[in-house]
């Protein structure tokens, strides 16, 4: 059964959402079957295409959000929260 999760994280590394992140991002998020749709300002773009997450042009402080579904979308939702939450392990 496929379920629906969703968070918000505020991005906290110091360069934002740049290509080393979005790349972060997408790597965890095709090691799962559940899809990924990321929101920032008004916008919502798919998870998986480090294309589309660079659009969005975040920046330190600012806030996504995550929306997973399919049959494995909790373990996705904590494991792109996580990411977030460390700056991408790029120290700040």
């Amino acid at each position: 059964m496929a379920e629906t999760c969703v968070c918000r994280e505020t991005v906290s590394n110091e360069a934002g959402l740049h290509a080393r992140p979005c790349h972060a991002l997408v790597s965890a998020a095709l090691e799962f079957e559940s899809d990924l749709r990321v929101s920032h300002g008004g916008r919502e773009v798919n998870g998986k295409s480090i294309l589309e997450l660079m659009t969005l042009g975040v920046v330190c402080g600012g806030e996504l959000g995550f929306r997973a579904e399919g049959p494995d979308a909790e373990a996705l939702i904590s494991r792109v929260s996580e990411l977030v939450s460390s700056g991408f392990g790029e120290g700040f």
